[in-house]
């Protein structure tokens, strides 16, 4: 990054897990750039070797160019989420990613980017990649060149759905992350990489989203070297059999991804259904054959039993509903679909509540546990505490039990609480929002979530018990009894459908946006509540009130 430049024009992503061995000669392959303008941005996914200290020093030798990040509680989220970490904290007008193991070639930047310039229009450039099956640490050896495209016109923009439409057939092949260069604006478009993807066929389905949604350039030049070792994912998933599995599943993924968003190309869905139906096995092909005789609209009927789209459409009748692979007495998941690739059903709605209401999350903020909803969502935050109820976290700038009254904590001292999926956790939540009114500034607000429809939190059970479950009449009781009733907004999130999944433990990025957002009020999976401390004039009137 040039002197006196605060916005590079390239940011580096480099996530990286355990990998000590390689890491800094990927940061030196940066550094080794003929093209000077850019930024690093290391991101440790859950590293418990010398990756981390590695890492770090190098950001602490280069203060303002190269930063480190690591997720909460250094827990190990997928390379999906490391990436999009990466993208949510990029300063550049232009985003390039590298993994921890690989390495870039001197002159990939200043080439990247003069293609980038010439053809304005274009969202991503990409070239050659060379792979070597086995890594010394000296030489390259068993090297080859993996070429991007072929029957192509290199260096020219190539139309993005007429590309993926090859990548289907296996015409073109998808480009390494470490060869691509994209526009930042593209990859916020797209939403960044899927966290339902962890391992085999994240870089693709990123590839797809960003063809669909754009042209791209593929270059003839080798700008970068991909180590392909025993402990890379793709070696482990080959040596476990799971190729297979992962590509039905991108394949599964990119048909509701192209539904989701209306893309209608013919070439295109072919392409995919080929592939989709090549991978059945014969029995299913042939039922397939007869469903598509019957026509598109029989086709729904008999597929679908009545359930099209999120209204519901008619019950299938007594003896006819399929419970497929949810037929089973244990869940798919008990770690709420974190296993699965993808965050909970239940952060879905909390994340969206926090986004609303952003502007509350300001001044002096307090929030349970750490302060992720606090850095992500806030507005104007002068100051950021964390509680905690008991000693040992190590985040935590106040140690205090909201339930045993405010005692340990500042009066009348906080503009906004973050309190997302807490007051469950305790005996006497009652006691608890009391004492939220009474360290809230006038006019300061409390944002909170509660649990509707939810299995046992079994880890919080050991610890200090999981109690209660919430419908919005309960919320707003509990709350009402510290706070003016005007002053209470209590909503409800999710349906029979979300309530189902969430039960069995699937992660969010498992449903349709239309989907999650469908609000039945009989189903609540999340109870979100703002409630809001009067100000100065409301409180002397409330006094006021009760003194009479």
């Amino acid at each position: 990054m040039t002197a006196g430049n605060d916005r590079p024009a390239v940011s580096v992503v480099i996530n990286f897990l355990d990998e000590a061995r390689f890491l800094q000669d990927a940061i030196d392959s940066v550094f080794a750039q003929t093209h000077a303008d850019w930024e690093m941005l290391l991101v440790d996914d859950g590293s418990n070797d010398g990756s981390v200290q590695i890492a770090r020093d190098v950001a602490e030798k280069n203060p303002g160019r190269v930063r480190y990040f690591e997720h909460p509680n250094h827990a190990n989220l997928g390379t999906s989420a490391s990436r999009n970490l990466g993208i949510r904290n990029a300063r550049g007008e232009f985003i390039a990613f590298l993994d921890g193991d690989d390495v870039w070639l001197p002159r990939k930047l200043d080439r990247q980017l003069a293609l980038m310039r010439a053809h304005p229009d274009v969202g991503m450039v990409y070239g050659t990649t060379q792979l070597w099956h086995s890594w010394t640490g000296e030489a390259l050896d068993s090297g080859r060149d993996l070429t991007p495209d072929l029957g192509v016109v290199l260096d020219e923009p190539l139309d993005g759905r007429a590309f993926v439409a090859r990548m289907l057939r296996r015409q073109a092949l998808s480009p390494c992350v470490c060869s691509m260069f994209l526009r930042r604006k593209v990859v916020d478009g797209v939403g960044g990489f899927e966290g339902a993807f962890r391992g085999m066929y994240d870089d693709q389905a990123f590839v797809a989203k960003i063809c669909l949604s754009t042209s791209v350039v593929a270059s003839g030049e080798c700008w970068d070297r991909y180590r392909q070792h025993a402990d890379s994912c793709y070696a482990v998933a080959t040596a476990t059999g799971e190729g297979k599995a992962a590509r039905r599943f991108f394949l599964e993924w990119l048909k509701r991804y192209l539904r989701e968003r209306r893309i209608d190309d013919r070439a295109l869905w072919r392409a995919l259904t080929v592939e989709l139906e090549a991978g059945r096995d014969p029995d299913a092909s042939r039922w397939i054959g007869r469903l598509r005789r019957l026509g598109r609209a029989g086709r729904r009927l008999f597929v679908r039993g009545g359930f099209a789209g999120v209204g519901g459409g008619d019950p299938p009748g007594a003896g006819r509903v399929d419970f497929g692979s949810l037929r089973r007495l244990a869940p798919v998941s008990r770690r709420w679909g974190k296993d699965r690739g993808g965050s909970p059903i239940d952060r879905y709605y909390i994340e969206r509540f926090l986004a609303v209401h952003a502007a509350d999350i300001r001044g002096r903020v307090l929030e349970v546990g750490d302060d992720t909803y606090t850095r992500r969502f806030g507005t104007g935050v002068e100051r950021t505490d964390v509680l905690h109820a008991q000693p040992g976290n190590p985040k935590a700038t106040i140690v205090a039990d909201l339930a045993q009254g405010a005692e340990d904590l500042p009066t009348g001292a906080f503009d906004c609480v973050i309190l997302t999926q807490v007051l469950q956790m305790m005996g006497d939540p009652g006691s608890a929002v009391r004492t939220l009114r009474g360290i809230l500034r006038p006019g300061g607000v409390v944002l909170a979530t509660v649990a509707g429809i939810s299995q046992v939190s079994r880890w919080d059970m050991q610890r200090w018990g999981d109690y209660w479950r919430f419908t919005t009449l309960a919320a707003r009781r509990v709350f009402e009894s510290a706070f003016p009733p005007e002053l209470v907004s209590v909503e409800a999130h999710g349906n029979v459908l979300v309530a189902v999944a969430f039960l069995h433990g699937l992660a969010a990025s498992e449903l349709r946006p239309e989907e999650l957002d469908q609000h039945d009020p009989d189903y609540p999976l999340l109870i979100t509540v703002r409630a809001e401390s009067p100000g100065p004039a409301e409180r002397s009137s409330e006094t006021g009130s009760r003194g009479r």
